[in-house]
């Protein structure tokens, strides 16, 4: 099975959020869909590092965007972020971009590098045209202290009631999840990543249980993935 079509990407705009793997499920994603003839954007909400090998366009016009997604079909787009090597938001609105491509992806958090993640307050920055959110689980993160496992931890211990040496587990996970949830929207899917153990894969199996959405775990870079609900 695609990673597409286990995450049952639409076209339109996707969100993708959480840590342990943003990035790589972005591209995997695009190849995958500019490899059926697609126009797919890659781009962020927050900041992301261009792709190497794609076209990284920075605030082009809407003329060379959609030139662009003609010869190429898999193109990242943003703005510059002064002092860094690292792109934001392009300046062609989330709806023209989505008009100008049939999927745009788009990474709308980060996790400094972090496998599990817990969001401030202005966070996750997620379109208002989005159709959908990914929300990605760094499996590497299960069982290591919730201080350096998590990003943001001490927002994650308010949600669980962990303290930061703690161990993270996939109850606490899913209930830091679900009560961020709520303003993301209803359409949610979860992918674990990183899950390559036996016990990273016990703790997906048992995040995929106590989940109220579809959970899809693997390992991105080995492109291996399974649905579990």
């Amino acid at each position: 099975m695609r990673l597409a079509e286990l995450l049952d990407i639409r076209p339109g705009v996707t969100a993708v959020i959480g840590g342990g793997g943003k990035t790589t499920l972005l591209r995997t994603l695009g190849e995958e869909l500019a490899a059926d003839g697609a126009r797919v954007l890659l781009c962020a909400t927050t900041k992301i590092f261009p792709f190497d090998g794609l076209p990284n366009l920075t605030n082009p016009t809407e003329e060379a965007l959609a030139e662009a997604l003609e010869t190429r079909r898999l193109v990242c787009v943003g703005t510059p972020v002064p002092g860094t090597q690292k792109l934001t938001a392009p300046d062609i609105p989330m709806a023209r971009l989505a008009a100008l491509a049939d999927y745009v992806l788009a990474e709308a958090d980060g996790s400094a590098g972090r496998p599990l993640k817990a969001h401030a307050p202005h966070e996750p920055v997620i379109p208002r045209s989005a159709n959908q959110v990914v929300y990605v689980v760094g499996a590497s993160g299960f069982g290591r202290p919730v201080r350096e496992a998590v990003h943001r931890p001490e927002r994650f211990c308010l949600l669980t009631g962990l303290d930061p040496e703690a161990p993270v587990t996939s109850e606490a996970a899913v209930q830091a999840l679900q009560a961020e949830a709520a303003a993301w929207g209803p359409s949610i899917r979860v992918f674990v990543n990183q899950a390559e153990s036996e016990a990273a894969k016990a703790a997906a199996r048992r995040l995929s249980e106590l989940l109220p959405w579809p959970v899809g775990a693997g390992a991105l870079k080995r492109r291996n993935w399974t649905c579990l609900s």
